[in-house]
């Protein structure tokens, strides 16, 4: 090891069966950090959400858990992620928040939360609310992913964090293609994705947009019949799993990318869009999504109503011009986002 490298523990949990951004996030982090010439390694412990006393065991297991020194050598530090990742105990603890429990927080009271006005729903996210301002109030830096993520933490529990953007994996990679004629999703095919906004806008469109979704997820069959509903043919694809290399070219060539979720904590989809130089169409409501991106400047953005997405859909579809002078202000947006800047913050001196 290098006179001023660490020791490091990134902090993860994992659902088992389940990688996303935030499983991206963790494995980027720590190759970055290992080529800034850090020791690093990940724990990860799983994590449930049903049934719901499980969620206080995870919290408790986190809680429980010694990793100040491993084999009688100290940690020099510990960077946690999303929760109960943060509950852990160590003297020098960092933390980059990925997401709260959600339920408990912004999305309680709606369809997107399975936690109720129930006695003992309540009882639990008291518990949350209350291990969350305990092991993240303990940590020497506090950092969140995105403002979004930084200002549900202040609303909530009353702690300040900086804002850092953590950069897609596929940064080096992005480059930009011709705008051909099809909408691009790459988004997980989940109800907080709202995938049906832009397979229901396709069917008012007044020019036939084409669009291509790369991805899985649970409401894949629901969003087939809708499309099959519809009657939307052959103007929708449904690919699936994509390898890298194939994601990257389905960015290159796109004429738009489409991503409009619910309150998004930050989005690599965004991030990726800019990369490519490739116009992003999103809604009003779609959270972190909003801090790349600028109405009429590198993205359309509307209200979450399928006419007014289908007016966008038409707009880029017909004017290729446009789609090229959007794709090209959205680069600078993303181009101070890198892992140099990210373990600069990150690392205690």
């Amino acid at each position: 090891m290098k006179d001023n490298s660490k020791r490091i523990i990134i902090c993860a949990t994992q659902v088992p069966f389940v990688r996303g951004g935030a499983e991206y996030l963790v494995d980027g982090l720590r190759d970055a950090l290992r080529d800034h010439g850090h020791s690093v390694d990940v724990v990860s412990l799983p994590f449930a959400w049903r049934p719901h006393e499980r969620i206080l065991e995870s919290a408790l297991a986190w809680r429980l858990l010694d990793i100040t020194q491993v084999n009688d050598i100290p940690v020099d530090q510990v960077i946690c992620t999303k929760f109960p990742s943060y509950l852990v105990r160590h003297p020098r603890k960092i933390v980059w928040l990925v997401h709260q429990h959600r339920q408990a927080y912004d999305q309680y009271g709606t369809p997107f939360s399975d936690l109720v006005n129930t006695e003992a729903h309540r009882s639990l996210r008291d518990a949350i609310f209350r291990m969350d301002r305990r092991g993240l109030g303990e940590a020497q830096r506090r950092y969140a992913i995105s403002r979004n993520v930084s200002q549900r933490l202040l609303h909530f529990n009353h702690l300040d964090s900086t804002p850092l953007y953590p950069p897609s994996r596929y940064a080096q990679r992005l480059r930009a293609g011709p705008y051909t004629d099809y909408i691009l999703s790459v988004a997980r095919l989940d109800k907080a994705k709202r995938l049906d906004l832009l397979l229901t806008a396709l069917a008012h469109t007044r020019q036939p947009v084409r669009a291509i979704l790369a991805g899985t997820g649970p409401e894949q069959a629901q969003l087939e019949a809708l499309a099959a509903r519809l009657r939307l043919g052959e103007r929708v694809r449904f690919l699936g799993f994509v390898d890298d290399a194939t994601l990257i070219d389905l960015y290159a060539q796109a004429r738009a990318v489409f991503y409009a979720p619910i309150d998004e904590d930050y989005g690599f989809t965004t991030v990726e869009a800019c990369g490519a130089a490739r116009p992003v169409i999103t809604t009003s409501d779609a959270g972190g999504v909003l801090e790349f991106v600028t109405d009429g400047v590198n993205g359309l953005v509307s209200a979450p109503d399928a006419t007014a997405i289908a007016s966008n859909l038409d707009a880029l579809v017909t004017d290729s011009n446009l789609a090229a002078r959007m794709g090209t202000s959205g680069l600078p947006r993303v181009r101070d986002i890198t892992w140099k800047r990210v373990v600069q913050k990150l690392v205690l001196p």
